[in-house]
């Protein structure tokens, strides 16, 4: 279950990181997106904040495609790696980088000292975010510059 968010952070997201999201259709509805952007000091990363498939789309590889897609768009040229957080109990998100990473024979490393631990999310009883670390992929294209 994706985490509710306000609509203002969406309409952020589609105005903002169109660039470096994407949005699956099937039969002219929405079945799934993704949502990225690149760290201002670390542009070599695609930061996956946020992957959400309908339930009916779940299963087909649809993530996986989204995932592969990600880095070739033309506002992720020169990233190298991709990055999410995601907490302990996420076993689907989990497994999604993990087979991702495995189909593409890259590393997927777990660190949950560089995520953020559920102390930072006060009273909510919000889990601990683990970062997930995939690549180095082949960069597409020239790093982009201030």
């Amino acid at each position: 279950m994706l985490d509710v968010n306000s609509l203002y952070c969406y309409l952020l997201l589609c105005t903002d990181f169109a660039d470096t999201s994407l949005v699956a259709a099937s039969d002219g509805r929405i079945v799934g997106f993704a949502a990225a952007y690149r760290p201002p000091t670390r542009l070599e990363t695609l930061f996956v904040w946020q992957i959400g498939i309908e339930a009916a789309a779940r299963g087909q590889g649809l993530g996986r495609r989204l995932l592969k897609t990600l880095p070739q768009l033309p506002a992720a040229t020169g990233v190298t790696h991709l990055e999410a957080t995601i907490t302990p109990s996420n076993t689907a998100s989990r497994r999604l980088f993990e087979g991702f990473a495995k189909t593409q024979g890259l590393p997927c490393i777990f660190d949950a000292s560089a995520g953020f631990p559920a102390a930072l999310f006060g009273a909510a009883g919000h889990e601990a975010e683990d970062r997930v670390r995939v690549g180095p992929i082949a960069a597409v294209g020239k790093a982009a510059g201030p």
